[in-house]
């Protein structure tokens, strides 16, 4: 999270903490892990008048943002999403918002309703691993007179069940189409699929020739390459960022554990091996939070460098982040794998968002391309 915050981002992050605090506490959360949504409507109408649907839309179009940085800021709201471990479609919502407001005179209607919480949207961006069991044809989207039509699988796809819209990214040829596509068209099929977060769903989307008219569009056919690659990019912070706010709770839930557990008579803080992890720890986490932020201000300014710091990113928060979660359930002892502690809540979103947009295997082959292919240059 942000070192120096100004005034106003300081109060937007402390609003959104104490509602999450309130909406969704632990208690309620669990309470969710049966409900088929996820959420609930009036919880992310309530989130959207807060400002969480609009900080990447320009004032023009509805939205606007804090510091001119709307990416910036709303790492303060997926911050606080992972450090609550609280449900709802904010990457997805967001993504899609982003995208329709480069283009809102096309899709003000649409557009509206994202920003007001009255309808989310989930992003049909991953495919079955070619090779895997799972593995289909790539998503087609060709163009078909006034038409557009649609065929294909995406998965995994969150928030699907409860999105009102699908923001689509297939193959149009050799170019990328970025098409809107009501969840309830003809042909639109949905498997859910088993998720480790608690919240979140994940499902199967199968496109079965499903046609929309041409004005679905977002961008052009065959133009949205480079809005799908920022995109993507856009998503990854916002994982980043609240990853970083999960492993921020399940670190201060372990040191307050240690000062508070006694073993033979002394805390476990007092033991030397626990400090040295701790301190481990805690340099992890704080290089968590600087390459995060890094990475944000980098593609909310459309760096040269941006590419790179999200791939750095993304693998340094899923390599570190996941040795840091298995310390501090090792510290809880057996209380730490117990579904009725806390800790386990942020664990499940860490590993969620840990392999999504790509493992840190990934980023570290994509982030050694970047530094050779410059250095060749």
């Amino acid at each position: 999270m942000l070192l120096d915050p100004s005034p106003d981002q300081e109060f937007f992050r402390d609003t959104t903490a104490r509602f999450l605090a309130e909406r969704v506490p632990p208690d309620g959360i669990r309470r969710l892990r049966d409900d088929p949504d996820g959420f609930a409507a009036d919880y992310w109408r309530a989130g959207a008048e807060l400002g969480w649907t609009g900080l990447l839309v320009d004032e023009d179009h509805g939205g606007g943002s804090l510091s001119g940085l709307g990416l910036v800021d709303l790492t303060l709201v997926a911050h606080e999403f992972g450090r609550h471990a609280a449900p709802g479609p904010l990457c997805p919502t967001n993504i899609a918002a982003e995208m329709l407001g480069r283009y809102g005179k096309d899709h003000e209607e649409t557009l509206a309703a994202l920003l007001a919480g009255r309808a989310t949207a989930a992003w049909c961006l991953d495919e079955p691993r070619a090779g895997s069991r799972t593995a289909t044809a790539p998503v087609e989207i060709r163009i078909d007179g006034d038409e557009v039509v649609v065929t294909g699988t995406k998965r995994p796809v969150e928030a699907v069940i409860t999105a009102d819209l699908l923001l689509v990214t297939g193959r149009t040829g050799q170019d990328v189409t970025n098409v809107l596509v009501p969840r309830d068209a003809q042909g639109v099929n949905i498997t859910p699929l088993r998720s480790i977060d608690v919240t979140r769903r994940y499902a199967a989307v199968h496109f079965d020739e499903v046609r929309v008219p041409l004005s679905s569009v977002v961008g052009g056919p065959g133009g949205g390459a480079d809005d799908a690659a920022r995109a993507r990019r856009t998503a990854i912070v916002i994982s980043c960022a609240e990853s970083v706010g999960a492993l921020q709770a399940v670190f201060d839930l372990t040191v307050a554990w240690a000062f508070d557990r006694y073993s033979f008579g002394r805390p476990l803080a007092s033991y030397q091996e626990l400090k040295h992890r701790f301190a481990d720890m805690k340099t992890w986490i704080e290089a968590s939070h600087a390459i995060a932020d890094r990475a944000a201000g980098a593609v909310a300014t459309s760096s040269s460098d941006a590419d790179e710091l999200v791939c750095a990113a993304k693998a340094y928060i899923g390599q570190y982040g996941s040795e840091l979660v298995q310390d501090c359930i090792q510290i809880h002892g057996g209380i730490g794998v117990t579904y009725e502690h806390d800790l386990h809540l942020y664990a499940r979103r860490a590993a969620a968002n840990r392999s999504g947009f790509g493992t840190p295997a990934e980023h570290r082959a994509r982030l050694a391309d970047i530094v050779e292919l410059r250095e060749a240059s």
